[in-house]
């Protein structure tokens, strides 16, 4: 198996797994050690690195989707693992780099959203993209592209 294999297969796992972590364990923490507005920060943070994160990790599994689909097909085509990586990068940009400006504007009063819809929309968003990234995940451990030997 090769690298980029290795990596097409393993990558979305430890994605499925950052997002895990951070819904369950990481956001969760400072709200039930801190303040609700210092913990906001803190979470606040969380969420801007894993954007960045969501959008490195999504951009190299569509790479390595779109070089695996080639090279199986003599050709570009667009899979169903392609759609759901794009759908998550989808989820990041909309939900953290669409929404997050006007969540500043909803604290300051400003627009028609109000901070808690707006956050609502968010939450809704980042469910989203964990689902689509676990059935990524799910996808790349279950169905090689590439089988290594004869098949048997």
């Amino acid at each position: 198996m090769t690298l980029a294999e290795r990596a097409r297969r393993g990558l979305p796992g430890l994605w499925a797994g950052a997002l895990l972590c951070i819904a369950l364990i990481a956001t969760p923490a400072p709200f039930a050690m801190l303040a609700t507005q210092d913990a906001g920060r803190i979470v606040g943070r969380i969420f801007a690195q894993e954007a960045y994160l969501s959008l490195i990790l999504g951009v190299a599994v569509l790479l390595l989707e779109r070089g695996a689909a080639a090279s199986t097909q003599g050709g570009s085509r667009l899979s169903g693992s392609m759609l759901l990586a794009l759908g998550a990068v989808f989820c990041t940009v909309a939900g953290y780099f669409g929404l997050q400006p006007m969540m500043a504007a909803a604290r300051a009063g400003e627009g028609s959203w109000t901070f808690g819809q707006l956050h609502a929309v968010s939450l809704g968003l980042f469910g989203v993209k964990t689902l689509a990234v676990l059935a990524l995940a799910w996808r790349a451990a279950a169905n090689p592209v590439n089988p290594v030997g004869p098949s048997s």
